[in-house]
Formats: structure tokens, C-alpha cells, sequence
């Protein structure tokens, strides 16, 4: 696996998923919804320390900085 992910990019999605996690923990998101945005929260968490997502290489996008 290549990195494809930049560290804002990789800033943003650690955001994301705390405020998901914080929003289920104090039960403001329940039910389905919330247990789908969790799912969503670990893939960010997950996405974000491997330093690779899967769809960027679909898509062709490439956020990470090269060094020449």
C-alpha cells in the first residue's frame, strides 16, 4: 500500500471521528444513525493511521505531499 493521505487530510478525518464518538457517547446521535456514524468514525480512525484510503486510489486523488 502506497500512502495517499496527507497529515490535514489525516487531521480532519481524526476530528470527524472523535466528534462522531463524543456525539454517540452522550447519546445526541442513537439508534441506527449512530451506530452507522460509528461505523464511519472507526473506518476514519483506522484510514488515518495506515495513512491509505482505498477510495482515494479509486478515484485517482493523492492528498499526500511527495518529496522530490
Amino acid at each position: 500500500m502506497k500512502k495517499n493521505m496527507g497529515s490535514t487530510d489525516k487531521g480532519i478525518r481524526v476530528l470527524i471521528a472523535v466528534a462522531i464518538a463524543l456525539l454517540y457517547y452522550y447519546n445526541i446521535i442513537s439508534g441506527t444513525l449512530g451506530i452507522v456514524l460509528m461505523v464511519l468514525a472507526i473506518i476514519f480512525l483506522i484510514t488515518s493511521l495506515i495513512n491509505f484510503c482505498p477510495l482515494y486510489t479509486l478515484f485517482g486523488i493523492n492528498t499526500c505531499k511527495t518529496k522530490k
